[in-house]
């Protein structure tokens, strides 16, 4: 890059909805930039998840996660089957493992029918042991729209639309601060002396450092900022076969979906991830922590094997609420709300940010029209 560097749009961020996003823009702007703090695309939330598409159960009616996760959803769906990128429908179940959860299923159904998911259905005993024989549950919701993808290829192939369009990406290359004038932004570059990105708008998709961009925006005020909160959440392996065919949930928990089981494109399962509030950014996995995990998988899978379970994974959640607080909802501010001409900001996109990316894109483009 140059050192006054010149662009339409710069969008900082590369994950899965940075790079969604520089995708829908490329197609109406001439000239999109993306920065990303990595050396590759994807490194941090993107590339520490489930790489569950999600149905659009969890989540209050009207928000904006579930009007995304239900709209992304399908167009993650479709993007999938006409790029070639493998994606399967395998189904989920969520359970109670006790008579007290049974009414939280029937709360959970209300909620997904409100968001427009009208394909859950409630099983039997018998039909529980039928599809799944190992699970010991008192009931469970089958989601047959939940499936798994293959989020690298997603990404690869979302870089390629938005390059394809004229977009071009530049790694290793971290903001320290963004002044706005009138006639847009300038951004600093860090560790690299004088050198400046211009561009008259700019999106904040920066995942775990979207609100320190956003804190280092002079010319935004603060009251538009939110707190950010960290929380990890580990996941484990097991050594062997399980024997599941679909991904299984518990009824979920305050600060997650609790600890699940998932499973990848070849098969491989992989349970969480659990909840850990931190203060800095850490992707280890404590071995210790194995043992709760055993006890919270014995609630559905009490033939879980002794010893199987091996540390794989960590992901770190962007939150801007936090511990003890009802979960956020996503939260995109552009001019309507700070009143800053060309500026969005993207804050706690965390789960369901896979299956909303192509969605969250639409909503974001929206809000751009006519700059």
């Amino acid at each position: 890059m140059s050192t006054r560097e010149a662009r339409q749009v710069v969008v900082v961020g590369a994950g899965v909805v940075g790079l969604a996003v520089a995708r829908a823009l490329a197609r109406t702007f001439d000239d999109v930039l993306i920065l990303e703090a990595n050396p590759n695309f994807g490194m941090e939330i993107s590339s520490r998840s489930s790489e569950v598409i999600h149905a659009g159960l969890y989540y209050p009616p009207g928000s904006l996660k579930a009007r995304a996760c239900v709209r992304g959803r399908e167009l993650l769906y479709g993007y999938a089957e006409r790029r070639g990128i493998e994606a399967r429908r395998i189904g989920k179940l969520i359970v109670a493992c006790s008579q007290g959860e049974l009414s939280a299923l029937e709360r959970l159904r209300a909620r997904a029918e409100a968001n427009g998911v009208t394909d859950l259905r409630a099983l039997s005993r018998q039909e529980i042991g039928d599809l799944e024989p190992a699970l010991s549950v008192q009931g469970a919701l089958l989601s047959p729209s939940t499936g798994i993808i293959d989020s690298h290829a997603l990404m690869l192939a979302l870089l390629g639309d938005a390059e394809a369009n004229g977009a071009r990406a530049v790694f290793n290359t971290r903001i320290s601060h963004v002044d706005v004038t009138a006639e847009g932004f300038v951004l600093s570059i860090a560790g690299a002396g004088s050198t400046h990105v211009r561009c008259a708008v700019l999106v904040n998709c920066a995942g775990l450092g979207g609100v320190e961009l956003a804190r280092n925006t002079v010319g935004l005020d603060r009251r538009w900022v939110p707190d950010a909160y960290l929380c990890k959440g580990s996941y484990f392996g097991v050594t062997g076969q399980v024997p599941f065919r679909h991904l299984i949930y518990p009824v979920p928990e305050a600060a997650g979906l609790g600890v699940h089981l998932t499973l990848d494109l070849a098969g491989v399962a992989r349970f969480g991830p659990d909840t850990q509030w931190i203060d800095s950014i850490d992707y280890d996995v404590d071995p210790g922590r194995a043992v709760a995990f055993d006890e919270a998988i014995r609630r559905y899978w009490p033939g879980l094997p002794h010893g199987v379970l091996r540390p794989g994974y960590a992901g770190v959640r962007a939150k801007i609420v936090g511990p003890g607080e009802p979960a956020g909802d996503f939260r995109i501010d552009s001019e309507r709300e700070h009143g800053v001409p060309g500026l969005v900001n993207l804050f706690g996109i965390e789960s369901p940010g896979l299956t909303s990316a192509l969605g969250l894109a639409e909503h974001v483009a929206a809000r751009l029209e006519g700059h």
